[in-house]
Order: structure tokens, then C-alpha cells, then sequence
């Protein structure tokens, strides 16, 4: 059976479920944080040629580990497996750029975000080499009007196209609702891949975070572009946050109080700029 983001969402929503059942909770010690990442999903997190899992997030970590002293221990766990792995009680956290949606919130906790992400398009050069309408327009889903004449110019432009997307990501839920009746849509297990299959032509365009299309256009070197509008809000969440058990709430306090000194103190707008180029981090 293939599993699917939505299978392992679903499975999930059950597991909160069981885990919202009545128990005594009592405030935990914590000497070592368990986490899991992808580590290929850049460069929020990849995976180094010795092995290392480097990136934005793990950086993160090392500030947060060092705030808090306690360790924190990063393993690479499949996206399929992610939540349910979590709420397995497989690791104790996860932080692979998950967006906050009311949808993942009924089945685990958020801390407080370290993301203020957005979506957008990626394009070959070769193929589209005007791009996509609305290059450089920022649309947020709760205003209504914008929305539905970017959708309009964006479909006209796509229909009949093909539009790869990891599969059960924000960015799946987006295509879903607003363009699967102009495009054809392309689910992938692996972000890495959408972009595999852009370069070699077999989709024309690539739906993702603006930040990892960011990562992906740099190492294109000219050949590919950001295009089209990019949107935020609605099915696309609330910024990027580590996702914890809804059981963990002491685990949330800690991780909120050293992750709001970081913001606080400039620490994640140094190592947005280092990682991307941007400052990506939420407004205070």
C-alpha cells in the first residue's frame, strides 16, 4: 500500500484522539529532546555527504539546546511517518517546516512558529521563459477579491499543465482548492523529486515553499525562476513550527520561552539570513 501525507494525517487524527483520552499528567524532566526531520528538505534540513543532518533547523536546535541546556538529539525520519511516528511516542518532537493548519492542530501541539512562510511557483527558463503571472505579488487566502483573480490569471496561464507537488502538504491542499480543474496534478513522496522532474520536463511547473523553491533556483543557476503570485494564510497555515504531543505541554512552555528569546535577541534572523538569504522569521 502506497502511504500518502493524508494516510499518515489520518492516522494522526486518530492517534490524537486516543491521546486526548483522560490521564493523569504530571510535569516531566527533561535531560534529552528527541526530534525528527526528513533531512532533505533544504535548506530547512539535508542530509550532508558524512552523514550529518545540517541546516536552518538544526542550527536552530543547537541555539535552543544551548538556551535550555538540554540536549537535543536530531535522527532523519521519513515525511510519510512523521506524525505518527510523534505521537507513537518515537521521538518526543518534530521540525521538518511543517506548517501550523487548523487540520494538524486537532491531532498535535505546536510551539510558537519561527517561519512566516509563503508558497509560490517554480518555473524552467527553457520553457516558460516569461514565467507566471503575478511575479513579485504577495495574495493572502483571507482576502477574497485578490484571491480569486490571482486563481483566474493563474489558471489561465497553467491550464492544461502539468503541476508537481509534494504530496500532502499545504501545497497539495492548495492546488486541491483552487486549481484542480485547470491543471493536472502531480503528487511526489519527496519534495527533492518535484524538482527532478521539472529540470527533465516532465511537469512544467513546481508548487512549494518560497523558501525551499529559493534553495532549488540557486542551484538551478539561472535556469529556473520563482514565478506567479505567491500566497499565504488559509490552507498554507500559519508559518513553519515544531510539532510536539498535545500530552507535552511542559515541553511546549520550554521550547516557546527559549524559541521566543531567539526571535527576541535577533539568533533567528542571523540564521534566516545565513540559510536563506531572507529574513523569513514571523513578526513579533
Amino acid at each position: 500500500m502506497t502511504i500518502t501525507r493524508q494516510t499518515f494525517l489520518r492516522a494522526g487524527l486518530a492517534a490524537g484522539g486516543l491521546l486526548a483520552m483522560p490521564r493523569l499528567l504530571r510535569a516531566k524532566e527533561w535531560s534529552v529532546i528527541r526530534f525528527a526531520t526528513e533531512g532533505a528538505f533544504p535548506p530547512y534540513n539535508q542530509t550532508a555527504p558524512d552523514g550529518r543532518i545540517i541546516g536552518f533547523e538544526p542550527d536552530l536546535l543547537k541555539d535552543l539546546s544551548a538556551r535550555l541546556k538540554i540536549r537535543m538529539d536530531l535522527v532523519a525520519q521519513d515525511w510519510a511517518g512523521m506524525i505518527p511516528g510523534l505521537v507513537d511516542g518515537k521521538y518526543d518532537a518534530v521540525i521538518d517546516g511543517i506548517s501550523i493548519t487548523p487540520k494538524r492542530e486537532e491531532a498535535i501541539a505546536f510551539t510558537v512558529p519561527y517561519t512566516a512562510g509563503t508558497s509560490g511557483f517554480v518555473t524552467m527558463k527553457s520553457t516558460a521563459p516569461n514565467g507566471l503571472p503575478g511575479t513579485g505579488t504577495r495574495i493572502g487566502l483571507t482576502d477574497e477579491a485578490a484571491t480569486k483573480a490571482a486563481i483566474a490569471a493563474l489558471a489561465e496561464a497553467l491550464r492544461g499543465k502539468t503541476v508537481a507537488v509534494q504530496v500532502s502538504t499545504i501545497q497539495a491542499d492548495f492546488l486541491t482548492t483552487y486549481l484542480k480543474d485547470a491543471v493536472t496534478i502531480r503528487t511526489y513522496q519527496a519534495g527533492g523529486d518535484t524538482y527532478l522532474d521539472l529540470r527533465a520536463g516532465r511537469v512544467d511547473a513546481v508548487m512549494a515553499s518560497t523558501s525551499n523553491m529559493a534553495a532549488f533556483v540557486k542551484r538551478a543557476r539561472g535556469e529556473a525562476l520563482q514565478s506567479g503570485f505567491t500566497f499565504g494564510g488559509g490552507v498554507l497555515g500559519r508559518g513553519a513550527a515544531i510539532g510536539l504531543r498535545k500530552t507535552d505541554p511542559e515541553l511546549k512552555t520550554l521550547l516557546d520561552g527559549a524559541m521566543q528569546a531567539a526571535i527576541a535577541d535577533g539568533t533567528l534572523k542571523k540564521l534566516s539570513l545565513q540559510w536563506f538569504e531572507t529574513d523569513i522569521t514571523p513578526a513579533t
